[in-house]
């Protein structure tokens, strides 16, 4: 604790170092002046005031050389150059947006491009323009990193939106390459969160500038001092160096479309923020007359056009027409030659089409149909590559497989295990965190990935692409270190009120977790860290929500690998299972619905082995839901008496996948989404392996 007092109380003392730092800058470049002009003219004196003094016990800081070289770098020319041809380009910032999800990442891209005049006065633009795939605008939430641009005083900024969410984290390794600094956007209330320090770690790693933002500065509970200190701390955490501790600050409400410095000093729109991006974000350092380089860092795909590679030139110039070649690190010597059809350029919001691209700046071209992420575009007679792109391994997996219930292939257009061979390939090209191994059959693929929701996206972009298949439960992947079987584990952040604090730490007990931190937050709700195996998460959502009422709201990020808990209870309850193949009816139903809660309802039809309920105790019960009641030519003596029917629970995609035990799995149509036992499974008990 008194380390961090003494960091705290050095940055502070820094900022009197290097405004002082600069004021003498500002009396040399004077003085340089004033002898420039006039030869004749007596040497100037200068004078400065002694620099601040330090706490006592606070050992003196390094940086005045620093600053003043950084100042002078900041205000270089354009045209400024080096011995090696190398030059600075003031005409271009390259910027990506990163934050934990739900910080306002999108939204303030929006008011940035609304505020460059993107749109015009009276077009009608929806909420979260980047936010363009079906599944984000459904969900709420970014899910493939994308790029725009808009212009500010002359100067055009690409700006790269990125995903949020801890399993897209492989979206955010992949692009921030192109990116020459950052902005990390901070909730004015939460703070830095666990997805927070993930990305932020990903570009101090590339010694990337660092602005932070402080979003939603206009709620009520803001506390941004509070923000800012739990910043700088993370920044220390992840050992930034004392230059990008030194971050700039912004503070922000994306949704208004205003920023400032302070946080009641406001202005009326982003021109601070435009201001700082520009002055903090140093101008990419080019080759322009140097060998052609370019890294693929992402891949679209247009009708018309086909295949479309992204990616930031590195070093040359890339013109459309032009024949190059394409190889990679991980293959050294395979080169393979390719041409440029089309060549583009993001400028306010659009692709412009142009004839060249100059290095420093980021286009997308078309014509090579086999481009793959991570490979390098060169030169024809210079083939080079840059270093490829890696990312962090998955934890978890599943079971792909071919559909073999009694309703197969009724539903679905694409259903043969080469079908879903060739799509998860495709899936391959451009979503480097996923991983895609041989199962134990022909027809099976072991599909890894970041968490249970990456893996989710994936597969509900498949059913709505016609795809029927067969899912088994996650899994997660474990490693052999030192001898010793190891697990993932990752740090759980809860927020919820105090008075289901108690029952969130008996929760996390059950399932191994250990409690790191308990945190008093603001208007009566607390913040409380587990460290927590993945596979004790596996399930844990829907059982949170429980306990909590609904208002516990939790967030996880990998953590470690570390030996394996143990056994961990993964559900309590069993399954009510079907017993034949047929129509539910309201009569079978009566009785069912008393042997715990149902999943389908009167007029759905199931089939022998499908679970159709949760059963009220442990250990499966098969049930007849198809019962129809008997006919008969006595009239009764008395008025039947009718049992209303319970409402059935709706099982989800992913909540399908949260349900599901090791002798179970999820049939996945394009119009339904299925429960039932694993026929070839051997029953493994109620307890995770």
């Amino acid at each position: 604790m008194q380390s961090l007092n003494v960091k705290m109380a050095q940055r502070q003392a820094g900022q009197s170092v290097r405004a002082f730092g600069m004021v003498r800058m500002d009396a040399v470049v004077s003085a340089m002046n004033v002898v420039g002009s006039s030869t004749a003219a007596a040497p100037v004196a200068l004078r400065s005031s002694p620099p601040p003094r330090l706490a006592p016990g606070i050992p003196p800081l390094r940086p005045q050389a620093n600053i003043v070289c950084r100042t002078a770098t900041v205000d270089a020319p354009a045209s400024a150059g080096s011995s090696d041809g190398s030059s600075i380009r003031e005409d271009i910032r390259n910027i990506a947006i990163i934050a934990h999800v739900d910080h306002g990442k999108t939204t303030l891209v929006d008011a940035m491009l609304k505020q460059s005049k993107v749109f015009r006065d009276n077009q009608n633009t929806a909420e979260r323009i980047m936010d363009s795939n079906d599944l984000e605008r459904e969900r709420g939430i970014t899910i493939l990193a994308k790029n725009t641009a808009v212009r500010y005083r002359g100067i055009k900024v690409n700006i790269i939106d990125t995903p949020g969410h801890a399993d897209f984290g492989g979206e955010v390794e992949r692009v921030i390459n192109m990116c020459d600094g950052v902005l990390l956007l901070v909730d004015s209330v939460e703070g830095p969160m666990p997805q927070t320090r993930f990305v932020l770690r990903k570009a101090l790693a590339l010694n990337k500038r660092v602005v932070v933002v402080v979003n939603k500065i206009d709620r009520p509970a803001a506390r941004p001092e509070w923000v800012i200190d739990s910043t700088f701390e993370l920044f220390m955490d992840l050992g930034a160096s004392d230059e990008l501790c030194e971050f700039p600050v912004v503070y922000a409400s994306g949704v208004n479309g205003i920023a400032g410095m302070a946080p009641d000093g406001l202005a009326a729109d982003l021109e601070p923020l435009f201001e700082t991006i520009i002055k903090e974000i140093r101008p990419p350092t080019v080759s322009p007359e140097a060998a052609l380089q370019m890294l693929c860092a992402n891949i679209d795909y247009d009708e018309h056009k086909g295949r479309i590679a992204i990616g930031r030139v590195t070093s040359g110039t890339i013109r459309r027409g032009q024949s190059v070649s394409i190889c990679s690190s991980l293959e050294p010597g395979k080169v393979r030659p390719a041409k440029i059809a089309e060549l583009f350029v993001y400028d306010n919001f659009s692709r412009v089409p142009v004839d060249e691209v100059t290095a420093g700046d980021i286009c997308a071209l078309s014509g090579i149909a086999d481009i793959k992420i991570g490979e390098t575009i060169t030169q024809r007679d210079a083939p080079v590559p840059l270093p490829t792109i890696r990312v962090e391994d998955p934890t978890v997996s599943m079971t792909f497989k071919v559909n073999t219930s009694p309703f197969a292939g009724k539903e679905g257009k694409y259903v043969t295990s080469r079908n879903l061979k060739d799509r998860l390939d495709r899936e391959l090209e451009r979503n480097l965190a996923l991983r895609v191994e041989p199962g134990e059959t022909s027809d099976s693929f072991v599909v890894s990935g970041r968490g249970t929701l990456h893996l989710g996206i994936l597969i509900e972009n498949m059913r709505r692409e016609g795809y029927e298949f067969e899912i088994g439960p996650p899994k997660v992947i474990t490693r052999e270190v030192d001898g010793k079987t190891c697990e993932p584990y990752e740090e759980a952040i809860v927020d919820v009120p105090e008075t289901y604090v108690g029952a969130v730490v008996e929760l996390f007990a059950q399932r191994k977790g250990e409690m790191v931190d308990l945190i008093p937050s603001i208007q009566g709700a607390s913040r409380v860290k587990f460290r927590i195996a993945t596979r004790g998460l596996l399930g844990l959502k829907n059982a949170l929500l429980t306990a909590t009422r609904g208002l516990g709201v939790m967030n996880t990020i990998f953590l470690e690998y570390a030996p394996v808990a143990g056994e961990i209870l993964m559900r309590e309850n069993g399954s009510l299972v079907a017993h034949e193949t047929g129509q539910v009816t309201s009569y079978a139903l009566e009785s069912a619905q008393e042997r715990g809660q149902l999943f389908v309802r009167p007029g759905d039809q199931v089939y022998e082995g499908q679970c159709v309920g949760v059963h009220a105790k442990a250990g499966d019960l098969k049930v007849n839901v198809c019962k129809t009641k008997q006919l008969t030519n006595m009239r009764a003596a008395s008025k039947e008496i009718k049992v209303g029917l319970d409402e059935p629970r709706i099982m989800g995609l992913d909540d399908a996948l949260e349900y599901i035990n090791d002798d179970e799995q999820v049939e996945v149509t394009p119009k339904s989404v299925r429960i039932r036992k694993d026929p070839s499974a051997v029953t493994k008990g109620r307890k995770g392996k």
